[in-house]
């Protein structure tokens, strides 16, 4: 009879539980049987354990094995576990060092000639494995990704009998080095240069990120909503190292391509608008992240706002407030980040020429309310900034702005400047801000106060805007680097509530 212990890790969002994989091998028939909740491909784990351990030279234990995945209760899937079953089988059997193999954690799907394939969802593995002080074993195709955490002990390996040579002191495997890339700007990226005119809107972008705040933009076709929306990335500031690995995070469970050279560049997704409910926030039976996460600590723009489905749109609300989505099903839940920023567009009636220089809307009142109704009042209420986007005339795109359009790289710096000022104040961005927060960071004067209840009273607007109109007026105030906030910088935020109005 013989016993031996293998450490690897399961997935449940972006978490990565530890999963002690026990092989016990002892007389009687041969067998081999897998206990612990695995899945039909942990099942399958058997047949490509077995030859890629025959196909690498080691021999088979013709013996009753029995290979428990602790702790029971939590579903296994996928191929990670061949390769830690793989060498608790070669422990087992004495073919490999027991002692060595409980230093290491080790995850990896094995082909039957013994070679490493990668798999997802390494980099929480990496994360968690550096806190419980182990090193791990891993696929050469995945060390990019895993050597983002820093201080991990990392051994990549092309076949498992680079990790039994490790294991028996023949060969050691060289360390991964952690990877330290600096922000790698595109020559090729979207510049606000591009932009004629719609200054009033390159203004309320700046403001938006340097706070981070939601933004609706509204107006007729063609008027450059979407490439505004496309350029918002460029003048936001880098993602920290850890929002970077929790943005990591999420693409590596999921289906998205990790592009290592950008990745403290925050994220920007743009769905289409027959995206659905789950494709938004996330689900299916074994649940996966949806936009709003793949969007975290970035950008997700919805563009024709309208014309996404009503319940699709309602998902949002409370990923909006919270910053995170729980999605449950019967046998498992999944809690996935989703703190994003907002930038939506539409059209202001179903011709989308209402209020054109044009006159081509022929839209009755009804049918503009029918239409912006689709877009419901709690929803806008969570959105920061109503901003409309006119048509740019003639000579402005012919001719453009006398002193030049303002490049991205220099609104950035502003938006950098401002940004920074607010984390040295209260440790995250104006629009994260909390109400006891709001109360102590974000006071008026009297005749500040004067105003904001006038704007409460004509516009009708609810806690939640007036709080909203604070932290807007305070990002304004840190742009122009004022330690107050003065009628002016509330002002222009009263002004950003744009379909708050009752003439609309």
């Amino acid at each position: 009879m013989s016993l031996a212990i293998a450490y690897s890790r399961s997935r449940s969002g972006i978490k990565a539980p530890l999963v002690t994989v026990e092989v016990h091998i002892s007389n009687g028939l041969p067998a081999l049987n897998i206990v612990g909740l695995p899945e039909a491909a942990v099942k399958e784990s058997k047949d490509r354990v077995r030859g890629a351990i025959i196909n690498s030279q080691f021999e088979f234990p013709m013996q009753r094995i029995t290979i428990n995945l602790a702790p029971a209760d939590i579903p296994k899937e996928g191929g990670r576990f061949d390769l830690p079953i793989a060498l608790g089988i070669l422990a087992a059997s004495g073919q490999v060092s027991k002692t060595e193999l409980e230093k290491y954690e080790c995850i990896g799907e094995l082909s039957l000639g013994g070679a490493l394939r990668c798999v997802k969802g390494v980099l929480p593995v990496a994360v968690q494995a550096r806190e419980a002080n182990r090193a791990l074993f891993l696929p050469e195709e995945n060390a990019e990704e895993a050597a983002l955490v820093e201080n991990a002990n990392l051994f990549p390996a092309q076949h498992l009998l680079e990790i039994c040579a490790h294991l028996n002191g023949q060969q050691l495997l060289p360390i991964k080095a952690h990877i330290e890339k600096a922000e790698i700007q595109d020559s090729n990226a979207a510049d606000f240069a591009e932009v004629q005119g719609q200054f009033h809107v390159k203004r309320a972008l700046e403001v938006a990120a340097a706070g981070l705040h939601n933004i609706l933009m509204l107006g007729p076709p063609g008027t450059g909503k979407s490439m505004l929306a496309a350029r918002l990335p460029s003048i936001l500031p880098p993602l920290t190292e850890a929002q970077a690995l929790e943005s990591v995070a999420v693409i590596s469970i999921s289906d998205t391509e990790f592009d290592a050279m950008h990745w403290l560049t925050p994220p920007y997704r743009a769905p289409h608008h027959t995206a659905s409910a789950a494709a938004l926030v996330g689900g299916g039976s074994n649940p996966k992240p949806g936009e709003i996460s793949l969007a975290h600590n970035g950008t997700l723009f919805l563009d024709e706002l309208p014309e996404f489905d009503r319940k699709v749109l309602e998902v949002l609300r409370e990923p909006l407030e919270t910053g995170h989505i729980t999605i449950s099903r019967a046998t498992r839940q999944a809690d996935f980040p989703a703190r994003f920023q907002l930038i939506a567009a539409m059209n202001p009636c179903p011709c989308g020429y209402l209020g054109d220089i044009s006159g081509r809307c022929h839209c009755s009142s009804e049918q503009v309310a029918r239409y912006r109704g689709k877009i419901s009042g709690p929803l806008l209420d969570r959105i920061d900034m109503h901003l409309e986007v006119p048509r740019v005339s003639h000579e402005v795109l012919r001719k453009g702005s006398p002193e030049g359009e303002e490049s991205s790289a220099s609104i950035r710096l502003r938006v950098i400047k401002a940004r920074n000022r607010a984390m040295a104040r209260s440790g995250k961005a104006n629009s994260a801000l909390s109400p006891a927060e709001i109360k102590q960071f974000c006071t008026l004067s009297e005749q500040g106060h004067q105003l904001l209840e006038q704007a409460m009273n004509s516009l009708g607007l609810s806690h939640r805007a007036y709080h909203r109109i604070l932290k807007l007026a305070r990002t304004i105030a840190d742009l122009a680097a004022s330690e107050s906030i003065e009628i002016s910088h509330l002002s222009e935020a009263i002004g950003y509530r744009k379909l708050d109005r009752s003439t609309l």
